[in-house]
């Protein structure tokens, strides 16, 4: 199993479990977070969730051997990309958060990150874009020139500095990352579910808006990309475990 759940009171947890592949992202992995979110948002006993990775790693990113699959029915990419949710989600991250993993992320409402965790958009590395939406949504979760640095060199972000931007909620010791979201999601379940759900919803639709121009601009900068010279030397560089030699064509 890539993806594991378990309740806790009106909480269910969502753990990506593939650790040999640093929980990169493929079809059972996008098949697993869709049933997940799907029971989410049905259950009427699941109040607020939790996406978490392993001890030592959130998730690399999508799996560039495999792919991540087809986007699912209701939640699109990943199972999460594109879904519409009204239930609070919060990400625990212990370790690196990369690509799509910080994509996963810009997905959640909150998020407590480990000091080990760091945050990255290594896609410019590889001669591609963060195509899950993190080339638009990243400047809705960072001051606008963090974002565009994280865009355009690649660069991590540490969780301390994260949390000096505002894009983590809490900082917490190593392995404390699950454990410290539980304590958060308990808080908001204090609360009337219905009234939660209808706060977040006036909130995220006022915070992200129609994204549908974003999206195609999105897809056709990736398509573009996709036809590039520069795309196959930055993945047979990758794989081959040397530094790119960029052409620009």
């Amino acid at each position: 199993m890539s993806i594991e759940t378990y309740r806790h009171n009106h909480v269910v947890v969502v753990k990506m479990v593939r650790p040999e592949k640093r929980n990169a992202l493929n079809g059972a992995m996008t098949a697993g977070i869709d049933a997940a979110m799907n029971d989410l948002e049905d259950n009427p006993e699941l109040w607020c969730g939790i996406l978490t990775g392993t001890e030592s790693v959130f998730s690399a990113g999508a799996d560039l051997a495999e792919g991540p699959g087809e986007p699912t029915e209701r939640g699109g990419i990943v199972g999460l990309i594109n879904r519409k949710r009204s239930k609070p989600l919060i990400a625990a991250v212990e370790g690196m958060a990369l690509g799509g993993g910080v994509e996963l992320i810009l997905c959640c409402d909150l998020v407590i990150a480990s000091s080990t965790a760091v945050f990255g958009l290594p896609e410019v590395k590889r001669g591609l874009m963060p195509d899950f939406g993190g080339a638009f949504r990243i400047s809705r979760f960072l001051p606008i020139n963090i974002a565009r640095e994280l865009l355009i060199t690649g660069n991590n972000l540490t969780a301390e500095r994260a949390e000096r931007l505002g894009f983590v909620n809490a900082v917490v010791e190593p392995g404390k990352a699950l454990s410290s979201a539980l304590a958060l999601a308990d808080k908001i379940c204090e609360n009337a579910p219905l009234a939660v759900r209808e706060a977040l919803s006036i909130f995220n639709t006022e915070v992200n808006g129609d994204e549908s121009e974003s999206w195609k601009r999105s897809d056709d900068a990736h398509a573009r990309l996709l036809r590039t010279e520069d795309l196959k030397e930055g993945l047979g560089a990758f794989y081959e475990r040397r530094s790119p030699k960029w052409t620009g064509r």
